[in-house]
């Protein structure tokens, strides 16, 4: 196995893939937030356009509805759909499903179409959903409970049984092929990466978080869950961004979505963290003057994020997060030496377990753990990584960005990262269109001779875009990426 390293590289492999051993508080995540209504009750737990919901009120709601749940025969393991938008009745379903043992599956219903929503309660064997009065969720999808009328109700709770199911939420990817995979995430997974530093972000009782994300996001769970598991007070956004980003002390985002917002205008943030996709390093620069900048990398298979980096003047994805692990393989699955690029595999406590009603899809991106042994599994990232001589991890986009171009392989995010080399350029991106390399930076004033010369100066020549198109801004995904078939419609419109 460790054949092809040499005794040094043998124990770096072991010392830079392996993070620290640390015990969370909580088994259960909803354990660690009715702590925080027991000894916070009247600190404000949600806030969203003028509505708030103390910690107890939040917890009381939770239980009445926890109860209506038991009553309609959801059980430990059991999935309960959660059809709505961001609001705090999303946060009292949330809470809800949790304490009735089940596992939450979020959609957003007002940008959800219905065959993906049947295609989420099929795979998913959801029989309950929950949705708010104001949206009309199909009857034949299962059966339907309004949050607002069940907490509006005045009848006695019954009683309900105690019971902790293992898995907390199922998140359905936006894969880019073929229908979402269901990825089962399980409150071990949460509580390893939420309730341990770094992935805690330093969340204190009182701090301010946004809720700006998509709720099917995985990274929606990180703002929520992680906010009301330490006490702080998540404040949900309407539809003006920036005005609730002006008062929040951390900010959860993808770089998409954090290019929207002016370090300047919010002067009480001091922790930010990104994930979901690459980070231009002008965006780390500039909020790194005034906050605590963390860069992160991870799919939802491994728990949100699995490496983190606090942001210390060159950009790079970090380190495991604790009680994990990090390996660089090649394509026999062999450890790369230190340095060289490989792919990366993730292990330990951050490996979820596997795609819902998926056997073939969970074994083929699942695979034993050669290096924990035992039950261990560990995932195929599909991202690309090296480890610096100090035991960071630098990422080289994904093997599922590789395009063959004129019979060389060419890395689009390498051509994104040059891109946005050039002056006065925010954001770039890069797709392969009919064969041919295409850039877009933005915004519009950025002169695409230049950036052409910016990558031939950077990059091999076989890596300079055919055409290079400047726009005001770059389209984003409801999940707050940047939208590369939006790109790729946007070419073939102008072709």
């Amino acid at each position: 196995m460790y054949d092809q390293l040499t005794p040094a590289d043998r124990i770096l492999f072991q010392h830079y893939g392996h993070g620290r051993i640390d015990r969370p508080a909580f088994g259960r995540i909803h354990h660690a937030i009715e702590a925080q209504a027991r000894n916070h009750p009247r600190l404000t737990a949600v806030e969203h356009l003028g509505v708030r919901l103390t910690y107890q009120e939040l917890d009381q709601q939770a239980d009445h509805l926890a109860n209506r749940l038991a009553v309609l025969g959801v059980r430990a393991g059991d999935r309960v759909g959660l059809f709505l938008t961001r609001s705090p009745q999303m946060v009292v379903g949330i809470l809800a499903i949790l304490k009735a043992g089940a596992a939450y599956v979020p959609q957003d219903i007002r940008i959800t179409p219905p065959h993906h929503l049947r295609h989420v309660v099929s795979t998913a064997g959801i029989r309950v959903i929950l949705t708010t009065s104001q949206y009309d969720v199909p009857a034949e999808l299962g059966e339907i409970v309004a949050i607002d009328t069940v907490a509006a109700e005045a009848e006695a709770d019954p009683p309900r049984a105690e019971q902790d199911g293992e898995a907390a939420v199922v998140i359905f990817t936006s894969g880019t092929t073929g229908a979402p995979n269901g990825v089962q995430v399980t409150h071990a997974n949460l509580c390893n990466v939420l309730l341990t530093e770094p992935g805690s972000l330093g969340i204190r009782p009182g701090d301010r978080v946004g809720q700006l994300l998509n709720i099917a996001f995985d990274m929606a769970a990180w703002e929520i869950l992680g906010t009301l598991a330490h006490g702080g007070t998540l404040v949900v956004r309407g539809n003006d961004l920036a005005t609730v980003a002006a008062s929040l002390n951390v900010v959860i985002a993808t770089p998409s979505i954090l290019a929207g917002l002016d370090p300047a205008a919010c002067p009480a943030v001091r922790t930010v963290a990104v994930a979901g996709e690459r980070c231009p390093e002008n965006l780390a620069v500039a909020w790194s003057r005034r906050a605590a900048f963390h860069n992160c990398c991870g799919p939802t298979e491994v728990t949100i994020v699995n490496t983190v980096q606090r942001y210390d003047g060159v950009l790079t994805i970090g380190r495991p997060v604790p009680n994990t692990t990090v390996y660089i393989l090649d394509d026999d699955l062999r450890p790369c030496p230190i340095g060289e690029i490989g792919e990366m595999w993730a292990g330990g406590a951050c490996v979820t377990d596997g795609y819902v009603g998926n056997e073939a899809l969970t074994a083929e991106r699942y695979r034993p753990d050669p290096f924990l042994g035992g039950a261990h599994r560990m995932f195929r990232t599909r991202d690309l990584a090296r480890w610096t001589p100090d035991g960071q991890l630098e990422h080289h986009g994904r093997t599922d960005d590789q395009v063959k171009l004129r019979g060389f392989r060419v890395e689009l995010d390498a051509v994104t990262s040059a891109l946005e080399q050039t002056p006065g350029c925010a954001r770039a991106a890069a797709v392969l269109h009919d064969d041919r390399l295409v850039g877009f930076v933005s915004p519009a004033t950025v002169q695409p001779e230049v950036a052409r010369r910016v990558v031939g100066q950077l990059l091999p020549y076989y890596y300079s875009p055919t055409l290079i198109v400047a726009v005001d801004k770059l389209p984003v995904t409801d999940r707050g990426k940047i939208d590369r078939r939006a790109l790729m419609s946007r070419l073939d419109t102008v072709a």
